[in-house]
């Protein structure tokens, strides 16, 4: 092989040493080094992909653990007229081709989360994607799979779990409940509140406007059923329709649950029974909903209240999980056991080349958990799903839910 500066430069040897080496594709760009490339401990391009309210916000947690990062790209459906192919953009694609951007925020809407994250992490780009990871259950899945395939690191934009992790009751929880031990669990978890069920609840029946001049209403749209524009479907409404979010439930759940999934050892599975008690759905626009209760394999419980509708949750009473209330035996196992590592934040996470505290895996399955409960308000009845197989069982036409077709040519 060639020395460097004989037939052959800096980074093409270190690229072809560490192609050789087999490990090319989990070293991130700027470790290489080269003209233009930096190292981690400097500064790294940044690209913002959906620009409105929740936006700069997003982008901000890029920084979170360390990471000095310059944004060099804006992308957004609504800069038709303004994007300039060097730093504004409304096709997110033409974002992902440059070299120089590393790390991307995402803060579209719902709808475009999970194939601009894919896309990203087939680009080799490590990505902070704002709240709910996906639209539907197969998405999540495909996030994960992409992640895992092109080794890069993925955080979802919420950081609830961060604090359980460094609360001294919550470790302790989470010990017991990855163990194994307590089984079954009769802890029952109930939120109360908080979900914007009314807030975000959509409008149906609503009259056809002219598209905005500044909007790519077809590029908006994706890989989400085709309808005539209306501006209930765009900015902060889009999540009353069916199309791009799932109403309160999806906007607030992740919040709640993430740090929920963290403490009671959730990270790797999802619940197998959900039931709702809810108004008769609409098949466009999200409604309003009294509560849903989702029990997971073990017998834990969690409960969402809405207080917005219907009559309150009183199927069970809520229980924490006392170490009190655990038999000695359990505990001496539970408290010889070691803690858990400490969760690594994003920009950590992209300068040391490890998992990110909100991965993928764990951002699925809360947001499994939220689409599960949505599918239970929808259908109105009873839900049984396989957490291996990801699939909803004796009813096709609630699991036709779980992986919804897209409209072409966009697929997963």
């Amino acid at each position: 092989m060639p020395e460097p500066g004989k037939g052959m430069s800096r980074r093409q040897f270190l690229t072809t040493s560490a192609t050789a080496a087999g490990v090319f594709s989990i070293v991130p760009r700027q470790v290489l080094g080269g003209p233009g490339y930096t190292p981690p401990s400097e500064t790294v391009g940044g690209a913002l992909i959906g620009c409105g309210g929740r936006g700069p916000g997003t982008f901000e947690g890029l920084s979170r653990g360390g990471l000095n990062v310059r944004q060099l790209a804006w992308c957004d459906v609504r800069f038709v007229g303004r994007a300039d192919n060097k730093t504004h953009y409304t096709d997110f694609r033409r974002v992902l081709e440059r070299k120089d951007i590393d790390v991307v925020a995402i803060a579209t809407p719902p709808h475009w989360h999970a194939l601009i994250s894919i896309a990203a992490a087939e680009a080799g780009k490590d990505v902070l994607c704002e709240k709910p990871m996906s639209r539907f259950i197969a998405e999540g899945r495909a996030v994960v799979q992409a992640f895992e395939r092109y080794q890069r690191v993925f955080q979802i934009g919420t950081f609830g779990r961060f604090g359980m992790a460094h609360n001294k009751a919550e470790v302790r929880k989470h010990k017991i409940m990855s163990s194994g031990l307590l089984k079954p669990c009769d802890g029952v978890f109930i939120h109360k509140g908080g979900f914007k069920v009314k807030e975000w609840s959509g409008k149906a029946n609503l009259p056809p406007e002219p598209v905005p001049a500044n909007l790519d209403w077809d590029m908006y749209v994706g890989p989400a059923p085709m309808k005539p524009y209306v501006r209930e479907r765009t900015g902060g409404t889009h999540r009353g329709y069916w199309d791009y979010e799932g109403g309160g439930l999806s906007d607030m759940g992740q919040h709640y649950f993430d740090p929920f999934q963290w403490t009671y050892a959730k990270d790797a599975t999802s619940p197998v029974h959900v039931e709702a008690s809810a108004a008769p759905a609409h098949p466009e626009v999200c409604g309003m909903w009294a509560w849903v209760e989702l029990a997971y394999a073990d017998g834990l419980t969690v409960v969402l209240d809405s207080g917005e509708w219907g009559e309150p949750y009183n199927r069970k009473p809520a229980r924490g999980l006392n170490p009190e209330d655990i038999a000695p035996e359990i505990m001496r196992q539970v408290d010889a056991m070691p803690d858990p590592e400490p969760l690594v934040e994003f920009g950590q996470a992209v300068r040391e080349r490890k998992q990110a505290g909100g991965h993928a895996e764990a951002a699925h399955r809360c947001a499994t958990l939220l689409h599960l409960a949505n599918i239970a308000i929808r259908t109105g009845r009873p839900i049984d799903y396989d957490p291996v197989q990801e699939q909803i069982l004796g009813d096709p036409e609630a699991n036709r839910l779980v992986n919804v077709p897209m409209r072409a040519p966009w697929h997963l």
